[in-house]
């Protein structure tokens, strides 16, 4: 299984020091400063994992970031968890993703975003969980995601969660 295509120079990365975060403006400041001032620390601390999209000339062209949670079964809808344990359930987490204000509307942020459940779905083969959740920075994110069949969770309106088998047909390419 691989991700979607980027032009033949493009490269996804596990993000490192030597990479030019400082640089990078999505037109978001909380993206930014994430990508800027947390991103690497939280990676070091074994908290979350963050690969970067570089172009041509190594610049940093997107970014996502991933970690696994727990969320209470009642905070789930009803069709996701009617037969699992009413316990706390795993979950994987979509927790940041940017693309440079150069670089958008060109459908990158939607070829990061399959990558990134690729990477969700080949975890879940080793660390399985019932959805991947994320939370929404604004509306227009919101709307965004809402494409890919992402949903609201009931009661939190900025968080949206894919079941897992949606996420299998993204990582399959149906």
């Amino acid at each position: 299984m691989s991700g979607p295509r980027f032009p033949e120079a493009w490269s996804i990365e596990s993000l490192d020091k030597s990479h030019p975060r400082r640089k990078f403006q999505s037109g978001n400041n909380d993206v930014d400063e994430w990508l800027k001032k947390s991103a690497l620390q939280s990676q070091k601390k074994h908290l979350t994992t963050t690969k970067v999209l570089l172009g041509a000339e190594r610049e940093i062209v997107g970014y996502y970031t991933l970690a696994f949670s727990q969320v209470d079964f009642s905070d789930l809808p009803s069709d996701l968890v009617k037969k699992l344990p009413r316990r706390q359930l795993p979950v994987g987490v979509l927790a940041w993703l940017g693309v440079d204000r150069s670089y958008q509307g060109r459908g990158v942020g939607r070829r990061l975003l399959a990558t990134s459940l690729v990477d969700c779905h080949e975890a879940s083969q080793t660390f399985a969980f019932i959805a991947v959740i994320l939370d929404c920075v604004d509306e227009q994110a919101k709307r965004f995601y809402q494409q890919f069949d992402f949903q609201e969770l009931p009661g939190y309106p900025m968080r949206l969660y894919l079941p897992f088998k949606s996420l299998e047909a993204v990582a399959k390419g149906d």
